[in-house]
């Protein structure tokens, strides 16, 4: 993620969970990739007692991440803003459990927030594979998630390919973030808001191609929501002018 966009997530951190869009954004990603977090625990379970390690990246303030706690053993997030994080981390310390609309209870104390610009998968910040040996290999997830992150991100080859290597045999990514449609797909953030973004959405049939490139097998890319979002700054927009725009699911599993 370029510097200007971490910039801008810093700048913004404190009160990005007051936008509606994120909100909605958040919430339409956990309906559909729910799913995908019950079907590979229920498999996890019927070989071992172990819930699921999870790792997002790209956490933001942690919106997504409290949705999937409850349903994983452990959920690593990483985010390179450290406002961000620091927002998380908040979140986490004045949190209880309770009954919530993501699930049956928030699980704070399983959530493990990281600063960090993830590129290696062996990154010292990462869990280590074996608590007696800290500074040995690092832990391997069975799912990563990420959410309108790689329309951010320089190099998509070289993201996957860490997330790759994060991996656990067999594991999977589940990654959202809007399809690149056409021309209109820019409007997806105001023109104020243009620094840091690399790509104007993602073109599936390419996303497909290149995760299958990278070493990723079962791929699938489709769609898996429409949002409506404003886009009432543009030049030739009206007040009250929307646009709807479909969010990917890209799935992938690392061979076994």
């Amino acid at each position: 993620m370029a510097s200007a966009g971490n910039e801008r997530f810093n700048d913004e951190a404190a009160n990005w969970d007051k936008n509606p869009s994120v909100q909605k954004a958040t919430r339409l990603a956990f309906d559909s990739i729910r799913p995908i977090i019950q079907t590979l625990a229920e498999r996890k379970q019927s070989t071992s007692e172990a819930g699921l390690d999870v790792l997002e990246v790209g956490c933001g303030t942690g919106l997504l991440t409290l949705r999937v706690a409850p349903l994983v053993r452990e959920i690593v997030a990483i985010d390179p803003a450290q406002g961000m994080i620091q927002t998380l981390e908040a979140k986490i310390d004045t949190s209880t459990c309770q009954e919530t609309a993501a699930g049956p209870r928030n699980s704070p104390h399983n959530v493990v927030p990281i600063c960090r610009l993830l590129d290696n998968p062996e990154d010292p910040v990462l869990p280590a594979l074996d608590s007696n040996y800290p500074t040995g290999r690092r832990r391997k997830f069975d799912l990563i998630l990420s959410h309108l992150v790689m329309h951010h991100v320089p190099d998509l080859r070289a993201f996957l390919g860490t997330l790759l290597g994060c991996l656990a045999p067999g594991g999977r990514v589940a990654l959202t973030d809007f399809e690149d449609f056409g021309s209109e797909a820019i409007k997806f953030h105001p023109p104020n808001k243009l620094d840091g973004v690399e790509r104007h959405g993602i073109p599936a049939r390419w996303m497909e191609d290149l995760m299958k490139e990278v070493g990723f097998q079962d791929v699938k890319v489709s769609v898996g929501w429409t949002l409506a979002k404003s886009v009432e700054l543009w030049e030739g927009q009206k007040p009250g002018d929307t646009l709807d725009f479909p969010f990917l699911v890209c799935e992938g599993a690392r061979p076994v």
